[in-house]
């Protein structure tokens, strides 16, 4: 009985980490290729996560849609519908300073959220959206470990594409840009355009997470999807693993979940009479670990390739 609960949460664990694995890919692009800020990875994380959602749920009354389509179906339709999103955010904010996008992304996300907090018609509100299927479920059955290997072979598919991105002439693109953002205009490319399509690549991916974290818990609602878990994380994922570095998105994704959940075990031990305080606690361990690989390791885990040392 103890190996079969140790199994269900290894399956658990490892499920969530591929998921933060994704979106630690897609703000590596926006980021760690071209230095882009987006502090609202939490906004396009929800808003692939509800599309899913609808597209693929059976017929409800409750909330919008219900259209009963295939789990391929919903993964695509939420990588798309993100996609659109940032176009329309980046049409506005991608020939400003990155202070900006970063300003405008939080706004955004922030709208996002209280969206579908209050737009029952659409989301069901704060009640959420139940009975979204398992991967496959209708062929395979609902196992957990199909989950955990559909989640994996997406981790995959998202590590091929950006690091073929990477790369390729558009990537080396995108990286001297972030270096120096006026020779490459200087030379002729049209530095925005370039700009806007990291930025919707990226949140394509942070939308096929999405997608993936709804299919794998079975329901959603807004409080799954606030800062801390959805954008503040993935940040310290990808500091941490090494920005700039594909496979130190994932060593940092992997590396902070670890962390993430054993201060969990820790805060629980408190029992409930501090659980405000452990939730805090958790919150600060996280933030000190953070301030500790700045000073002490600034280039992350795995370094870029090639970068330079500051």
């Amino acid at each position: 009985m103890e190996m079969d609960g140790l199994l269900t949460y290894g399956v658990f664990f490892l499920t969530q980490a591929g998921i933060y694995a994704v979106l630690a890919l897609g703000l590596n692009v926006q980021y760690g290729l071209t230095g882009q800020i987006n502090i609202g990875i939490a906004g396009f994380f929800a808003v692939g996560a509800y599309t899913s959602a609808i597209v693929t749920t059976h017929p409800s009354t409750a909330h919008l849609g219900g259209f009963n389509l295939p789990f391929p179906v919903g993964v695509v339709a939420a990588m798309a519908t993100s996609a659109l999103v940032a176009a329309a955010i980046g049409r506005i904010t991608m020939r400003l300073r990155s202070d900006y996008l970063a300003i405008a992304t939080i706004g955004i996300a922030e709208i996002i959220r209280l969206a579908l907090k209050n737009e029952d018609w659409l989301t069901n509100g704060v009640r959420g959206i139940p009975g979204i299927p398992r991967p496959f479920s209708e062929t395979l059955g609902a196992n957990p470990l199909i989950s955990l290997g559909v989640v994996l072979g997406f981790v995959a598919f998202a590590f091929w594409m950006v690091e073929r991105a990477r790369s390729a002439p558009w990537g080396r693109v995108l990286r001297a840009i972030r270096e120096n953002e006026d020779g490459v205009s200087a030379a002729g490319k049209d530095v925005a355009h370039f700009r806007l399509q990291a930025f919707v690549f990226g949140a394509s991916l942070m939308g096929m997470a999405g997608a993936l974290y709804a299919h794998f818990i079975g329901f959603i609602s807004p409080e799954a999807f606030l800062p801390l878990y959805g954008t503040f994380l993935v940040w310290v994922m990808l500091i941490a693993g090494g920005a700039g570095n594909n496979w130190g998105a994932l060593v940092g994704a992997l590396a902070i979940w670890v962390l993430w959940s054993a201060t969990q075990f820790m805060t629980d031990a408190l029992g409930a009479e501090y659980a405000t305080q452990a939730g805090a606690l958790r919150v600060l361990l996280i933030g000190v670990l953070l301030q500790v690989i700045l000073i002490a390791r600034p280039q992350g885990l795995l370094p870029e390739r090639g970068a330079r040392k500051h």
